[in-house]
């Protein structure tokens, strides 16, 4: 049965915990000598499970949450990834054979609630929901992941917030830096651990992102073009992970990010350097979808049968 871990600061400490049903409950000493994510992953479901101390309830009101992933942890993320997401970017995603991986620093792990902050430089600030996938062993050689070993290399999922700085990360080719600067990736509230049968809920998912309640991106992890078996059997490669480190999955269509249409694109080329990013910036800013100073960010993730639900990040912008 899937188990929610929380993380939480009390009195200048931090703790773990669980959530079962709408209360919540802390580990019982023994685990809280743990000081990373993937150290509790390997204690493995069953004995996480058994050291809940069920006399020990968490005061929701009483306590800062923190993200379960904590920042000794890796991000890899892939790029578009959804079919809409694709489409809209200009690409056929029935012709796509590789994923597009790029990565984030772990200085940007945030708090799934609180201030994003906006860098005082930064014009083209967007938001991309995405599922993560959290890892449940090391990994340092080739591996061939299937539908069928799948949980041997997943412990959990989370949701994540993959916030961009476009006019850093396109007009300077900076994709690490433009979505690395500090609280660039919430995570949380919760990490949900899955037994081996809850696997198939990676292919269930629903994503939901609202800013200032209004929708703005909304699909289903079906959707997918590459799935996370065959990721993550591309990714190990190249890429060595340990437990807890975080893949992120990539995001649906609804960002703020605009695609220049093929005519503009081509006239810009004929511009100076400084004068056509001046252009894309502009034209970015003028559809009025990135996010400013006070704007309200609201994320979730659920199956349509409820059994999952990774909680509600909600965070301003600061």
């Amino acid at each position: 049965m899937a188990l929610n871990i929380v993380r939480y600061m009390q009195k200048n400490a931090s703790f773990w915990g669980v959530q079962v049903d709408s209360a919540y409950f802390t580990l019982k000493p023994e685990l809280q000598k743990i000081s990373n994510t993937g150290d509790l992953i390997q204690l493995g479901l069953d004995h996480i499970c058994s050291n809940i101390d069920i006399d020990a309830p968490i005061d929701a009101s009483a306590v800062q949450w923190l993200s379960p992933i904590t920042s000794n942890q890796k991000i890899i993320c892939q790029g578009a990834n959804y079919r809409q997401h694709m489409i809209d970017s200009g690409m056929d995603p029935d012709a796509k054979k590789f994923n597009m991986f790029f990565t984030k620093s772990s200085a940007s792990i945030h708090a799934p609630t609180g201030e994003i902050i906006k860098p005082k430089h930064v014009q083209l600030l967007d938001y991309e929901i995405e599922l993560c996938l959290v890892l449940k062993q090391d990994i340092s050689t080739e591996i061939n992941v299937n539908a069928y070993n799948l949980h041997d290399y997943v412990a959990g999922i989370c949701i994540g917030n993959d916030i961009s700085a476009r006019d850093v990360q396109i007009p300077e080719t900076q994709f690490h830096k433009g979505k690395s600067y500090r609280t660039f990736c919430p995570l949380g509230p919760v990490l949900c651990l899955l037994a081996p049968d809850e696997m198939h809920y990676l292919d269930q998912l629903e994503l939901s992102l609202k800013v200032n309640q209004q929708i703005r991106q909304q699909d289903s992890t079906r959707n997918m073009v590459f799935k996370p078996a065959e990721t993550l059997s591309e990714m190990s490669q190249f890429v060595n992970f340990n437990a807890g480190d975080v893949l992120m999955t990539g995001t649906p269509s609804g960002c703020a990010l605009s695609i220049p249409s093929p005519l503009l694109v081509k006239v810009s080329g004929l511009l100076p350097e400084q004068k056509k990013w001046q252009i894309f910036i502009q034209k970015q800013k003028s559809n009025g979808r990135y996010l400013c100073i006070g704007d309200e960010v609201e994320s979730s993730i659920q199956s349509a049968d409820g059994k999952i639900d990774l909680g509600r990040q909600k965070h301003r912008i600061a």
